[in-house]
Parts: C-alpha cells; sequence; structure tokens
C-alpha cells in the first residue's frame, strides 16, 4: 500500500512540474517561449497569438545575427564595406545590403578557419601570379585588420574609422589596397584589402541564405533572376519575360 501512494505522489509531482513549467499539448511539452503564445480567453477556451507575437506580422531574418565579430567590429566591417560599394542611385549599398554579416559568418565558420588550406609552411613572400602566403588564418587576418583600420584612422585623423568623414575613410582604405600599412604577424595590409574587397562582392550578390543580399536587392540591381530549376515557360515565349529574383529559400514552398 505504501509503495501505491509513493508511485501516485510521484505522479502528481511531475504532473505539477509540467504545469508549472510549460504546457502540454498533444503529447508534446512545450516551454515557456511556446507558452507565452497560448492563452485562454474568457470562455476558456485555448487559442493561440500570432501576429501580436510577430511584432504585427512581420518577418525577422535570423540570418543576421552576429556570429564572429564583437559588435564594435561589425560597424568597422560595416563602414568599410560601405565605402568599397557604396550607395547610390542605381541601389543601396553594401552595409544595407549585409555584407558585413556575410563576412561574418563566413569567417565563422571552416573557411574563416583555412580548414581546406594546407597550413604547414613554409612561407615566404609571394610573387605577383601567387595567392597569400600568410600563417594567419583568414578570421585573424581579417580581425587584424580592423585593429589596424582604427589604429591608422587615430593616428592619422585622431578618430576610429567609423568617426571619419567618407573621404577619409577612402584615403584609409587607399593606403591599405597600396600596402602601407603593416598588420599583426608583418602581414601586408594588401592582403588585406584584397580579401575585404572580395568578400565585400560576395556579400552584395550571395545567395540571402548566407547572411547578404538583403532582400535580393544586389540581384535586383543587375536584374538577376535568382536560383530558379527551370525556365521552360520563360524560353518559349516570343516575348522578353523579366524575372522577380528568387533564392534558395523559394524551393521550400
Amino acid at each position: 500500500m505504501a509503495e501505491k501512494e509513493n508511485f501516485t505522489e510521484k505522479r502528481s509531482t511531475r504532473r505539477n512540474f509540467l504545469k508549472n513549467s510549460g504546457l502540454t499539448l498533444g503529447g508534446l511539452v512545450l516551454g515557456g517561449a511556446v507558452t507565452s503564445l497560448v492563452v485562454k480567453n474568457n470562455e476558456g477556451t485555448t487559442t493561440t497569438e500570432h501576429e501580436a507575437a510577430h511584432g504585427g506580422g512581420t518577418t525577422t531574418n535570423y540570418n543576421h545575427a552576429l556570429m564572429f565579430f564583437t559588435p564594435a567590429e561589425y560597424q568597422t566591417a560595416a563602414a568599410a564595406v560601405e565605402r568599397i560599394y557604396p550607395e547610390d542611385e542605381n541601389g543601396p549599398g553594401a552595409k544595407e545590403l549585409g555584407a558585413a554579416v556575410y563576412i561574418d559568418h563566413q569567417l565563422a565558420g571552416q573557411w574563416g578557419n583555412n580548414v581546406k588550406d594546407y597550413r604547414l609552411g613554409a612561407f615566404y613572400k609571394p610573387g605577383e601570379n601567387q595567392g597569400p602566403q600568410t600563417k594567419l588564418l583568414r578570421k585573424d587576418l581579417f580581425r587584424a585588420g580592423l585593429e589596424a583600420l582604427d589604429a591608422y584612422s587615430k593616428e592619422n585623423y585622431d578618430a576610429v574609422f567609423t568617426g571619419l568623414e567618407p573621404e577619409q575613410q577612402d584615403e584609409v582604405l587607399t593606403a591599405f589596397s597600396e600596402g602601407k600599412v603593416t598588420l599583426y604577424g608583418n602581414t601586408g595590409s594588401g592582403e588585406f584589402f584584397s580579401l575585404l574587397r572580395t568578400m565585400t562582392i560576395e556579400g552584395v550578390y550571395a545567395d540571402p541564405m548566407y547572411g547578404g543580399n538583403n532582400e535580393m536587392k544586389g540581384w535586383a540591381m543587375r536584374k538577376y533572376p535568382g536560383s530558379r530549376m527551370q525556365y521552360v515557360n520563360e524560353i518559349q515565349s516570343d516575348e522578353f519575360i523579366e524575372l522577380k529574383p528568387e533564392g534558395l529559400s523559394s524551393h521550400m514552398s
């Protein structure tokens, strides 16, 4: 009899725990983040709130979250990419297109850690027809470059890079592109600028799933139709058809 009462107490305790910590629906235990969407009206009927929980139905781009940069590094990178690919009458610049977010995500992954590169040396000064010959990983090279941007800006303009006028930022980036600055590890600034420029362009035109090309505006400026599975109907048409860009996520529907 005592064992039965003990078993009943355990079941009751577990039931109370589920009631206090979450909600059970259809055999599933839902935590606080989900249960906040479930409310009871005056009649006692359980309903789910959709638009109130999502700010009136607006969609959040969860790709736009930092994975590598600190907030200060992100602001410096965003300012730099905007000078390389600035906003003009044709459309938005690299900052609005999320190029800095794209760079952040790439540096946080295997590419930023040079996982597929030969890393055992020896390291020599490369010729004009050779690629980078540095011991620094791409993520370390980029971080060293951002630090050098601020240091060079303070030395020559008494302000960090983000505090400079656009023309002054251009002068700093020009000096880096010409290799006039030495980074950590005795690496030339030209290698950093080359990496920065390449990744800026990638961030502007890559598929939005990688964090850049916000709302496919980079493709729209080029009238590029994006990632489509086929063009059979368009090819058979005698009229020119202008297609709106579609990203890889469009194949999910």
